[in-house]
């Protein structure tokens, strides 16, 4: 049985790691956060309060439970934070996976890595995992550093990018575009979306799933991480409307431009998923799939 340590386990993909791993009896787990333990299960698995910035937070719990595998979840994500407050962002996306990186070679555990489609201009989309990264924000580049490190280590590990990841757990500490399209629609309020960027959003449950199929077959390298739908943020919030039945009429596109945000966005990345699903028999959810396990736990919630 293989001992996973999750760290950034408070959030939305640690709390459905959490789900993932307690069904499944090939692996033990170690959830890791900032904080108290957020998931409605507390049983079953042991949970240590760590942080990623600190490496002798690391070092203590890595050394009393020996884990076979950390998956990073941990990261600032919210891009136009990272584009301000850029120190911040480096200590989390950057310094924090050298620290990860430094436990892992002294005890020979396997590493898989969360990143993301922003390492990409947006220029060539979809991206195949050796497709030439150029960042246009900030948070695409620590991504990339800390890529590049892993990539420079000389340890075991797994670099798994991903894009726009929504789902839903019982104790949220934000929103995702499908609630937030959902919840405005609902109350018949406009909305503005943009209709000049292309992405594949990703179920929260099979970006689980790819990073337990990771460890259970000790991957190596970089592996695409995302949905199989490749759509528009217009189309995206269009599909949510007609999933619910809600007036599409409310939405109203506009331009990236027109958001003045603090960090560029790449127009259209995606990924091409064909080594994920050949090597480690990756089988994501389409868009409309995952709405309906996403709304089927909204009711089980409420």
């Amino acid at each position: 049985m293989k001992r996973i340590l999750v760290t950034g386990s408070n959030g939305l993909l640690g709390q459905k790691l959490t789900d993932a791993i307690l069904k499944n009896n090939q692996f033990e787990l170690i959830a890791t956060g900032k904080g108290k333990n957020r998931h409605h299960i507390q049983a079953g698995y042991i949970y240590e309060e760590m942080d990623i910035t600190d490496k002798e937070s690391i070092a203590s719990v890595v050394s009393k439970h020996r884990p076979d595998a950390i998956i990073n979840t941990a990261a600032m994500t919210n891009v136009d934070t990272c584009e301000t407050e850029r120190d911040t962002c480096w200590l989390l996306n950057v310094t924090a996976v050298q620290y990860l990186i430094n436990v892992c070679r002294s005890e020979n555990i396997h590493l898989i890595h969360l990143s993301t489609d922003f390492i990409f201009d947006g220029a060539d989309g979809p991206y195949t995992e050796d497709a030439t990264p150029n960042p246009l924000s900030y948070y695409g580049e620590s991504k990339l550093a800390a890529e590049k490190l892993l990539e420079k280590s000389g340890i075991n590990y797994a670099i798994l990018r991903t894009i726009i990841v929504y789902g839903i757990v019982n104790d949220m500490s934000r929103s995702n575009i499908i609630l937030w399209a959902k919840g405005a629609l609902e109350k018949g309020n406009p909305i503005n979306v943009v209709n000049d960027q292309w992405r594949m959003p990703t179920l929260a449950e099979d970006l689980a799933d790819i990073c337990l199929l990771a460890v259970e077959k000790q991957a190596q390298g970089i592996y695409n991480a995302s949905g199989k739908d490749l759509m528009s943020i217009l189309e995206l919030v269009e599909r949510v409307a007609d999933y619910y039945g809600l007036d599409k009429s409310l939405i109203n596109p506009i331009s990236s431009e027109s958001l003045n945000q603090a960090a560029k966005r790449p127009v259209k990345t995606g990924f091409v998923l064909d080594k994920s699903i050949k090597e480690l028999g990756y089988t994501p959810h389409t868009f409309e799939e995952g709405i309906r396990i996403m709304e089927k736990q909204l009711k089980d919630i409420s």
